[in-house]
């Protein structure tokens, strides 16, 4: 990484991809405890469960979208890197780019159906079918924030790649041989 400071837009995203990423865990640890809120009401209480399930699957769906952006910035996707490791610096970040081009393109293309989706939800006032009756808009929110926000990580790190302000993995810009 250079020393040279980055733009105010990639703090700012990387800043808000870090909250994202712990209320995402926050989510799961959520989610973890109403499902044994939920088994505890049902084994031990006998009572039926009304709104957990619903609950765990839209906390779980969000934490996904959610974290993506932030398991994009910590580079804790999995990557297969025996091709890139031997590469030179330049085709490196060519092919680090192609790949990031791709995966905006079609992160920008679901962005684009989900905001109608979402939208159409609000407007509507859809609920779920359940005797809980959740309004839909609040975790369908999930999805064209956490793209938007994946959208604007690619897009950091295309800029850090194209700059050459960084690569991942902490390769160096020699290849290893």
């Amino acid at each position: 990484m250079s020393s040279r400071r980055q733009p105010l837009w990639i703090t700012a995203v990387n800043a808000v991809t870090r909250a994202l990423g712990v209320l995402a865990a926050a989510l799961i640890l959520l989610s973890v405890g109403v499902v044994c809120q939920m088994v505890f009401v049902r084994a031990v209480l006998g009572e039926s469960s009304i709104w957990q399930t619903e609950f765990v699957t839209f906390a779980i769906i969000a934490a996904t979208f959610l974290g993506a952006p932030y398991i994009l910035h910590t580079r804790g996707h999995v990557a297969v890197d025996v091709l890139p490791l031997f590469l030179g610096a330049r085709a490196r970040r060519l092919l680090l780019l192609t790949g990031h081009a791709i995966a905006l393109a079609f992160c920008g293309f679901f962005l684009y159906a989900a905001v109608p989706w979402w939208h159409e939800a609000f407007v509507t006032g859809q609920t779920t079918s359940s005797i809980w009756a959740a309004r839909m808009w609040i975790p369908f929110l999930s999805v064209p924030v956490g793209l938007g926000l994946l959208c604007l990580q690619l897009l950091a790190e295309c800029w850090l790649l194209f700059t050459h302000r960084g690569l991942p993995l902490g390769w160096n810009e020699e290849p290893a041989r």
